[in-house]
């Protein structure tokens, strides 16, 4: 099968991609408006990109209106946004809060969670997520429906319980997160992983 990406619709091309790139993280990105109201919203169209500097990449459509979503309109006003990670325990609220809610409404109390502040930028962190990505915005383009918001990480919390200080690393194991799959409702967890040596 040859697919050619040139005549395929958006949702077409989305399919295809969705199903080969897996498992794909998860960015809940939480965000302030002008009135300083909470945005929680999750994006698997992300990654880390670099760390020198440390690069995260977010890939944003619209909503279905055509209209930005809170998190283009609230990054580009504010310049500042934090990730926060998904573990399984949260997925359930965290798919919760991937609806398309009304401007300003705070999808976190929507759901029963709450906000704990940052360190260094003025959005909060989801108080119940144990690791945190704490950034500003570094560029930003826009590419058809699309905004690719690519930020500098400024900050980076994980809670003691989770954190090897010997080995200065995150207990990954311990904290259960989990990635997109492809479909409407695909997630996979994280725990049945194997190791290769590098030649």
């Amino acid at each position: 099968m040859e697919l050619d990406f040139t005549s395929l619709s958006p949702a077409d091309r989305y399919q295809f991609l969705t199903h080969m790139v897996v498992p794909r993280p998860i960015a809940w990105v939480t965000t302030l408006n002008e009135k300083g109201e909470v945005n929680a919203t999750p994006f698997s169209f992300f990654n880390v990109f670099g760390s020198n500097p440390a690069i995260v990449a977010l890939g944003i459509g619209k909503r279905t209106d055509g209209s930005p979503k809170d998190t283009v309109l609230n990054i580009a006003s504010g310049g500042e946004f934090v990730i926060n990670l998904v573990t399984e325990p949260l997925a359930e609220k965290m798919v919760q809060t991937s609806f398309e809610y009304a401007h300003g409404e705070n999808e976190l109390e929507a759901v029963g969670l709450s906000t704990s502040p940052s360190v260094s930028v003025a959005p909060p962190r989801i108080a119940e997520s144990p690791v945190h990505l704490e950034c500003r915005e570094y560029s930003r383009q826009e590419i058809g429906a699309n905004q690719l918001i690519l930020g500098e990480v400024v900050h980076g919390g994980v809670e003691d319980a989770y954190w090897d200080t010997a080995n200065e690393r995150i207990l990954t194991d311990r904290i259960q997160p989990i990635g997109r799959m492809h479909g409407s409702s695909g997630y996979t967890r994280t725990d049945d992983r194997f190791h290769l040596e590098k030649p």
